[in-house]
């Protein structure tokens, strides 16, 4: 699809009355099995609590912070926690540390990956 096809699909939504836009949204829903629910900020000071707090973060990014004093120990740590990493791969991933060794990880596989890694001296951060 063409930019200026987008242009036009945005066109016409700006042109949508409200109860259009939201027979639109309803439909979308519906065909993708998805919500649009907006996460909305607290109006009063009363609520101080962030709304993202009451959703548990399910992918996480792995990175490699610090090597440590024991480089070839988080090598083959490396190595163990993504089989597929070539041994050059893993030696390069820990010279240009800190670096993403992984994104889009649940949640139990970052942390196994994070306690491999530090018991092998390496400094990890999880986001």
């Amino acid at each position: 699809m063409s930019a200026k096809s987008y242009d036009a699909i945005v066109e016409e939504i700006a042109n949508m009355k409200v109860s259009e836009l939201n027979d639109l949204v309803e439909a979308i829903q519906t065909k993708f099995n998805v919500s649009a629910v907006m996460a909305m900020a607290p109006a009063s000071s009363a609520a101080t609590e962030p709304v993202a707090a009451a959703e548990e973060k399910s992918d996480f990014k792995v990175t490699l912070k610090d090597v440590g004093s024991e480089k070839i120990k988080v090598i083959k740590a490396l190595r163990e926690v993504i089989p597929n990493l070539a041994l050059s791969d893993a030696k390069k991933l820990t010279e240009e540390a800190p670096t993403v060794i992984a994104e889009s990880v649940a949640k139990a596989d970052a942390e196994k990956m994070k306690k491999k890694l530090e018991e092998a001296g390496a400094k990890i951060e999880l986001a």
